[in-house]
């Protein structure tokens, strides 16, 4: 089985570079434990107005899972998580409330919720979005504030990468039907999906496979953690993005989307997405902007 940097040939790009801090990630996820070591060098800030972005109970889903996902993001390299671009800037926007009860699965939140949370973040400069996160309490009349928020992220070119879900079934939702966003499915050492990811005919034409099963970024009460799911697996395709905007500053967002998801490749017609390719993507993008070897 091999490490989830060499299941999608991210190696040889991170050692290229660790992102600039000029490109700035949006975090919409749980709080994030900003003192731990492995975050110690980040430059990470939360949006005006809500705090510093940081925890009130550690032990809190909404903290691990946001400190987590924020280790694979922008963990210092050699620390135990994948630490994709501790370069770049994460944006830190609080989404799921703080407590010790409940579901232990991917965090959820209202469309609405949701949407104003894209909105905020593409205001305070965020280039990519990080949703690695579910939809509660869905109905077409709720869904329509996310479609606008969704198409305005399109309008300014801002990247939305989201989770697939872990319920196993076949199918989509408002964010993966979205013709602009990035669905993304978890697979394992081998880079097959995972039997909980969720798969349709959405995720397969437009989406993208990534690291999702026994991935080990930051704790909250310990030094790391392992777990897995399509939650997971997002940051992996969110952190290339990160580290190929910051060798290609020039390059639009459809070229990168395009670079990444093989757009030009003949129209898919499959339920599961190809699996993230850090390595062709580059190259796509040197050659249109001549990036010298």
């Amino acid at each position: 089985m091999l490490h989830p940097l060499g299941t999608v040939n991210l190696t040889r790009l991170m050692e290229r570079t660790a992102g600039r801090s000029e490109v700035v990630v949006g975090l919409i996820d749980g709080p994030v434990r900003l003192d731990h070591a492995g975050l110690s060098a980040a430059n990470i800030r939360a949006l005006p107005g809500r705090g510093d972005g940081g925890c009130l109970q550690a032990d809190s889903l909404a903290c691990r899972h946001g400190t987590f996902i924020a280790g694979v993001l922008v963990a210092k390299r050699g620390s135990v998580a994948p630490a994709l671009c501790p370069g770049c800037t994460l944006l830190v926007r609080p989404l799921f409330a703080e407590t010790t009860t409940g579901s232990e699965g991917m965090p959820d939140a209202t469309p609405e919720e949701l949407a104003d949370a894209v909105l905020e973040s593409m205001a305070a400069g965020a280039r990519v979005l990080n949703l690695s996160v579910g939809l509660a309490r869905i109905s077409s009349r709720r869904e329509s504030a996310l479609e606008a928020a969704l198409d305005e992220a399109a309008r300014r070119g801002v990247l939305v990468i989201v989770a697939a879900g872990n319920q196993g079934t076949v199918g989509s939702s408002a964010l993966t039907r979205h013709p602009w966003v990035i669905p993304v499915v978890a697979c394992d050492g081998q880079g097959r999906p995972t039997p909980e990811s969720n798969l349709g005919s959405s995720i397969g034409r437009r989406g993208l496979s990534a690291p999702g099963d026994a991935v080990t970024s930051l704790g909250t009460t310990g030094p790391s953690m392992t777990t897995g799911g399509t939650s997971v697996a997002v940051p992996f395709v969110t952190g290339t993005i990160a580290l190929l905007w910051s060798e290609f500053p020039d390059a639009s967002a459809v070229a990168i989307k395009l670079a990444l998801t093989r757009g030009g490749a003949l129209r898919r017609s499959t339920v599961v997405p190809p699996l993230l390719d850090a390595g062709p993507a580059y190259e796509s993008l040197r050659q249109t902007y001549q990036l010298a070897l």
